[in-house]
């Protein structure tokens, strides 16, 4: 069976691998003309144009969920917020809330995002990163578009929205969220998490 020139089968496949619907999946697969990664690219950047959009509404609702590692020494805790308590109640919203906890733990994200990085954390990156250069040889001309790529990376170790997903690098936890809002069709938005493991000291 073909829908439009796409087999029924590419499209179970991207159905499985996206979360997306039957239709959504179809055009994507249509504009991708059949190939199975840049139909996925299409949904990826669709669920996140989706997701910006809708920014500006609220999302009081939503859940809290925790994580506890194997053995008991690890642990993480999320609130995911979204438009409705319909929503919050909703199967998947509570699996993303689960997926991002598990992340928490795992991951060991400082900050929610890159805009609350405070202002003597970028500037001491910047003078390590800086003296990396120097200490490289790197051309005095270069040395800004290297600091800046090195940022990026340094975001995305300690910043919980730009990590890469523990369960599929390939997407951004960021882009995790952006793709349960636009099957949800509300705005979803992590509020604030902690993790806690046995005998870390408390930061002052």
């Amino acid at each position: 069976m073909e829908i439009s020139g796409i087999n029924a089968a590419q499209v179970k496949e991207l159905r499985e691998k996206s979360g997306a619907g039957v239709m959504e999946c179809k055009r994507a697969l249509e504009e991708a003309c059949g190939d199975m990664e840049s139909a996925l690219r299409i949904l990826r950047e669709k669920g996140i144009s989706d997701a910006k959009r809708r920014e500006q509404k609220e999302a009081k609702q939503g859940a809290i969920d925790c994580y506890i590692h194997i053995g008991r020494q690890i642990g993480a805790m999320v609130e995911l917020n979204c438009e409705t308590d319909f929503v919050a109640r909703n199967s998947e919203f509570l699996e993303v809330a689960h997926l991002i906890a598990l992340q928490v733990a795992a991951c060991n994200p400082i900050y929610l995002r890159r805009d609350l990085v405070p202002e003597a954390v970028i500037e001491e990156q910047k003078e390590i990163f800086k003296k990396r250069c120097i200490s490289q040889g790197k051309p005095e001309k270069v040395w800004g578009k290297i600091i800046e790529g090195l940022l990026d990376k340094f975001y995305q170790e300690v910043c919980l929205l730009e990590q890469p997903f523990v369960k599929d690098p390939s997407i951004s936890v960021n882009e995790l969220i952006a793709q349960a809002s636009s099957r949800l069709g509300e705005k979803i938005a992590v509020r604030r998490f902690a993790r806690f493991q046995v005998g870390q000291e408390e930061e002052e």
